[in-house]
């Protein structure tokens, strides 16, 4: 991959990250509109165990590390279970809304593609 396309996405994935991450805490966004029920519930139950609270501190943690380039492979691979995550919330409770999560998805899976050479000896 080209270094100058990897860098612009990693540090997008990065902001986009390092913003929702501290929008659990400060709240500056306004939170997304028409989710059923079922969802509401799922999402109030991480929210009072505070599930949400961890992965706000990996988003934040990780959105730091790809904006600054520091341990930002290892990071991508535990952004990849928030990823995840988000796409089977979206996909099963809140499918009007999955469209942010398959960015986020996407540019984890991009960015992993960019550091593959630092896997490698994971996978060998």
């Amino acid at each position: 991959m080209n270094s100058k396309v990897f860098l612009v996405l990693r540090i997008l994935l990065g902001i986009f990250v390092l913003v929702f991450g501290l929008n659990k805490f400060i709240e500056f966004l306004p939170g997304p509109e028409g989710m059923s029920e079922d969802a509401m519930t799922y999402f109030g139950a991480l929210v009072n165990s505070k599930t949400m609270v961890a992965v706000a501190i990996v988003e934040i943690v990780a959105g730091l590390a790809l904006i600054l380039n520091k341990f930002g492979a290892l990071l991508a691979l535990i952004l990849m279970s928030v990823s995840v995550n988000a796409v089977l919330f979206h996909a099963v409770l809140d499918p009007g809304n999955i469209a942010g999560a398959l960015v986020l998805l996407a540019l984890n899976i991009t960015v992993l593609i960019g550091y593959k050479d630092k896997y490698k000896a994971l996978l060998s």
